[in-house]
């Protein structure tokens, strides 16, 4: 009940707005705004046909705001920026990752651990462990801004699986069982498998699934039909998309189940951090840059 109050609301409100001004884009911030079942109702709502939500849209989110205005408003300087990745955290060098794996060689002893730093042969690896139902960690470069993980520090698994939800509440994510997954997807896929095609790169939209794909999304899907989907540019995650796309190849699916890589803690920052998050629970895959580490 509360939630459908809170969509009339927003709905009233921006649909006054809309009138109002005329504009068709809009751009939404503050801790209502991560409410992706909510955002992702305003383009049938109201009239506006294009959504932005900043990966931060909470409190964490007025960083970004002060360094704009103290860019564009004291500094004058023109308006050139477009948000569409949220790796702006730290990163680690080739080396620092290595180190780390030697620093944990011993705690991974009787496992595979092995640099591969040819992607598609990495990624292809991990798609086929992907489809025989394996979780993996996947940790790829900056760390990402805002609560979601967004194909940086993830943890990603066959979305197709209707025990998939059930496994990772068991052995990492520890939810409640009426809580759904979030899923990454091949932006040029996304109107393939949603009603609506629309750009959803911090994963605060959610959308309904079409209703002859939904039986077979069963790990994603919500109670209603709908999912809450990151759409993966080529140009924006290179690596991720790769990931998606030979997942693609190996099931016909251009989707996987996406989650935060953690378990009862932080988003993981650090490569050893990845490493004692792997080591400490039940994965079954970590792909640290380019180092493949599976428990045999």
């Amino acid at each position: 009940s509360l939630q459908r109050a809170l969509e009339l609301g927003i709905g009233h409100v921006l649909a006054h707005l809309q009138r109002t001004t005329g504009e068709t884009r809009l751009c939404l911030a503050g801790s209502v705004a991560l409410n992706a079942v909510a955002n992702g109702k305003i383009p049938t709502l109201t009239r506006f046909t294009e959504v932005f939500v900043p990966p931060a849209a909470a409190d964490d989110g007025t960083a970004l705001g002060a360094a704009c205005w103290v860019w564009h408003q004291l500094l004058g300087n023109p308006r050139r920026f477009v948000m569409e990745r949220a790796a702006t955290g730290p990163s680690y060098s080739s080396a620092q990752v290595a180190e780390a794996v030697e620093a944990y060689r011993a705690r991974l002893g009787g496992m595979v651990v092995e640099q591969i730093p040819d992607v598609p042969r990495l990624v292809a690896r991990l798609a086929r462990e992907l489809a025989a139902g394996r979780v993996c960690g996947w940790f790829q470069g900056r760390l990402e801004f805002g609560p979601q993980a967004l194909g940086q520090r993830t943890l990603v698994a066959d979305p197709r699986r209707r025990e998939m939800k059930d496994v990772l509440n068991a052995r990492l994510a520890h939810r409640e069982p009426f809580r759904p997954f979030a899923l990454s997807i091949l932006a040029e896929a996304a109107g393939d498998y949603f009603t609506l095609d629309h750009p959803s790169p911090f994963q605060h939209l959610v959308f309904p699934i079409r209703p002859e794909h939904r039986a077979k999304l069963e790990a994603v899907s919500h109670v209603d039909g709908t999912g809450r989907l990151q759409t993966v540019e080529e140009r924006v995650l290179p690596k991720y998309h790769a990931l998606l796309a030979a997942f693609a190849r190996e099931t016909g699916v251009p989707m996987v189940l996406a989650t935060s890589f953690d378990e009862d803690a932080p988003l993981v920052c650090t490569p050893r951090e990845a490493l004692d998050c792997f080591v400490r629970t039940d994965m079954d895959v970590l792909v640290l840059e380019d180092w493949y580490i599976a428990r045999c």
